[in-house]
């Protein structure tokens, strides 16, 4: 799965390098405009937490909104150039999204860990349309397909809900803590990454000034600690606070005898080889700055 993405991203880059100079040549800079934009989104995200531990596996239940802004720049007939900041949560729950029947899935449903995640995402994206407009704005085409890819860099505060197994007294049954400070696997990770966002879309044309699309974009990061969860158990003697101890081992199953001594210290607690990725899919409504036309001087 990860050399698809990879190969996919590649051949969107070869691409539009190679359309760019050739469409440039022709597209002067009268037909060049500009657009701003708003979207409505889905947000999902696939890691540690999801019902089958693959990167391909999410949980549609627990999917939530996103919101964004964009200001987009044609370059030439097939390219435009976009920048957009957008603010997101997506989620995990092992008791949902793992069968406690399923062989695969019982160790995640006893490991029992949750999370949910705001983030603030900005990111600059070329787009490259398959169907081209060699003219100005208003005579653009009705209906157009794109691919897009670029750069992001986005913040995250990754939170864990206080539910069942022995509460300390300092939390509070049904409030959410901040995870990052907790270091629940002894690692400091940080809560700025980089992003490689990249994905497809159609677009059409309402009238002259507004068009509306549907977009989906993954978003490849380079962290596994968007839910909190990578590698191994520690030491309880290194989990600094009832919190920490809390979030970092007690809050796992082991009643049942199923997993009686799965969360000691040097097992297995995530899949630290796949990093975590979050996808946006959503609707786009852009408007058309209609650009100054100068008239030219006579003498």
């Amino acid at each position: 799965m990860k050399h698809f993405f990879t190969n996919i991203l590649a051949l969107l880059l070869v691409i539009s390098l190679v359309a760019t100079e050739a469409s440039a040549q022709q597209f002067s800079k009268r037909k060049q405009y500009n657009s701003v934009g708003v979207s409505i989104n889905a947000m999902n995200y696939f890691g540690d937490i999801v019902p089958k531990a693959s990167i391909p596996s999410l949980r549609f239940a627990a999917t939530r909104p996103n919101i964004g802004v964009n200001f987009t720049h044609r370059f030439a007939p097939r390219i435009s150039a976009r920048v957009a900041f957008a603010y997101g949560r997506i989620t995990g729950d092992d008791e949902k999204a793992a069968d406690k029947t399923d062989p695969d899935a019982r160790f995640r449903y006893h490991r029992n860990m949750n999370f949910r995640n705001d983030i603030l995402e900005l990111s600059a994206v070329g787009v490259f349309d398959l169907i081209a407009n060699r003219n100005n704005y208003i005579k653009r085409p009705d209906f157009v397909p794109y691919v897009f890819a670029g750069i992001g860099v986005f913040h995250h505060n990754p939170k864990g809900l206080v539910r069942g197994g022995v509460v300390p007294s300092d939390l509070s049954e049904g409030s959410y803590v901040n995870l990052q400070p907790l270091r629940t696997e002894g690692v400091d990770y940080s809560l700025t990454g980089l992003s490689i966002p990249f994905g497809g879309g159609v677009r059409y044309k309402v009238n002259k000034s507004f068009d509306i699309g549907l977009e989906i974009g993954w978003r490849k990061t380079f962290t596994d600690y968007l839910d909190d969860v990578s590698q191994n158990y520690i030491p309880d003697a290194q989990l600094a606070t009832p919190a920490a101890k809390y979030f970092g081992r007690g809050i796992t199953r082991t009643d049942d005898g199923s997993y009686p001594n799965f969360n000691v210290s040097g097992e297995m607690r995530g899949k630290g080889n796949e990093k975590d990725w979050y996808i946006v899919t959503g609707l786009n409504v852009n408007y058309i700055l209609a650009p100054r036309v100068k008239s030219p001087k006579f003498r």
